[in-house]
């Protein structure tokens, strides 16, 4: 796993190319401490209240979930939803030179968040959380080009145990043909050509306070939580300026913010 301390406000030329060819880089401690704590403070009050908009387990149906809203637990938060509208912390976030720089060097001068995709915690509970199998973040996602950048930061430990992502490095640049996925655009796992990836995930286990950076169309996964305890991240994607959402599409339906 390629990593990055808090040293600098930049990534180095390294580190930039090994973004480019295995489509992710994590950055330990990037994030303060205190940023990390009123973040999990969001996540943990409006869990409890069900504040907000709110992505349920029962809602994607994944392997581990509960069957409907209905069921033991189907109130199980998933995601809350719109995050840059709960509190005031992650605009503040999203103006650090720390996080700006590093996305310029990826994207360019002027980039832009969309509010329609990712935008949200994601909250994995101890008991009938899912599995989310083997994608790409774009494979729902309508815009002129499918170059984006994701950024997972985590606001508890992330480990093998309670469903930290996996990626399969380099995956970012390849053009998958169709009958290598099911029909909900998952990698299938039944298929002989898929296996040499499939063999080689990268696991990225992180502290709170670790940035994940990957490019949406890098393959990850993630198993559901075997721990004891709640694990949550906050995740944002971002674009450059000219790679637009196609109109009248879900990519297209919320405001976007233009953030340098």
């Amino acid at each position: 796993m390629s990593t990055v301390s808090l040293s600098t406000e930049r990534f180095t030329p390294l580190e930039i190319e090994a973004f480019r060819r295995d489509g992710y880089v994590v950055c330990r401690e990037l994030i303060p401490s205190g940023c990390v704590e009123r973040m999990k403070h969001v996540a943990m009050r409006d869990t409890e209240a069900s504040l907000g908009e709110i992505e349920y387990e029962a809602d994607v149906q994944y392997p581990g979930a509960p069957c409907s809203v209905d069921a033991v637990e189907g109130l199980t938060i998933r995601r809350l939803r719109q995050a840059f509208s709960r509190d005031r912390v992650f605009a503040e976030l999203l103006k650090e030179p720390f996080l700006l720089n590093r996305l310029r060097q990826l994207l360019g001068d002027r980039i832009v968040m969309p509010l329609a995709h990712h935008n949200c915690i994601m909250t994995k509970h101890p008991r009938f959380s899912s599995d989310t199998g083997w994608h790409q973040d774009t494979r729902y996602w309508s815009f002129e080009q499918p170059e984006l950048v994701n950024v997972w930061i985590a606001l508890t430990t992330e480990s093998v145990n309670n469903g930290c992502l996996q990626l399969l490095k380099g995956t970012h640049l390849v053009t998958v043909a169709p009958e290598r996925l099911d029909s909900r655009q998952f990698l299938r796992t039944d298929l002989p050509r898929n296996q040499s990836w499939l063999d080689t995930p990268v696991t990225a286990e992180l502290s709170p306070g670790d940035a994940l950076f990957f490019h949406a169309r890098c393959f990850h996964s993630a198993t559901r939580n075997y721990g004891e305890e709640t694990k949550c991240s906050a995740v944002f994607t971002f674009r450059t300026l000219e790679n637009s959402p196609i109109p009248n599409t879900h990519s297209a339906s919320l405001p976007e913010l233009l953030l340098s």
